[in-house]
């Protein structure tokens, strides 16, 4: 049984992930690059919905990073299907499941366990949470090549003109550089986090 403390993180995970799927990331140019061009904000290609699973294994642990992919999961499928609410990025329900992208959400279930088991194994360091968030972050992609392979193999996936190469480079390859700069984010963020709530 789920004591308070995660069940509390599970809700503020799900809002947090349905919130940052819709947030992209930003970052700025090099402090050298100041004197010349001035503060300038670059994105990073990518929205905080990682950031979002990572963070919430960090801070709540593993069952709240857990129960709140899955609640997302469930609301994304559900609640497009009912109400048309889009909850995933391209919309949502039952017929999401033939996606490319959609091994990736299923991996958030999985990487939230992990990076939050991870996390908690011992007193919060930044190498710690950064190396729980890296972990989940491979989770994700794990998932979600092997979703992607299989769905290509079989033919699940919706008719689409790209490549499996192309879907590969779409939705692991050019990413992963902008979803490795949210870590590094995650990990500052955890350790705060957890400094300040004192655990």
């Amino acid at each position: 049984m789920l004591a308070p403390f995660e069940l509390l993180w599970a809700l503020i995970g799900l809002v947090l992930t349905i919130a940052a799927t819709w947030m992209e990331t930003f970052i700025l140019n090099a402090p050298w690059d100041w004197s010349q061009t001035g503060l300038r904000v670059q994105s990073l290609g990518v929205t905080f919905q990682v950031g979002a699973v990572l963070l919430t294994g960090c801070l709540g642990g593993k069952n709240a990073a857990a129960l709140s992919q899955i609640a997302y999961l469930f609301l994304g499928l559900i609640l497009f299907q009912v109400f048309e609410l889009p909850v995933f990025t391209q919309g949502g329900g039952l017929s999401y499941v033939r996606e490319p992208g959609f091994g990736y959400l299923i991996g958030f279930v999985p990487a939230g366990w992990i990076c939050g088991y991870l996390a908690f194994r011992s007193a919060p360091k930044i190498e710690t949470l950064a190396y729980s968030s890296v972990c989940g972050l491979g989770m994700i992609h794990g998932c979600g090549l092997a979703y992607l392979t299989l769905a290509s193999l079989l033919g699940w996936l919706q008719t689409t003109s790209a490549s499996y190469w192309d879907l590969l480079l779409t939705y692991s390859i050019q990413p992963l550089p902008g979803q490795l700069a949210v870590v590094c984010a995650v990990a500052v963020i955890a350790f705060v986090m957890r400094h300040l709530l004192f655990y």
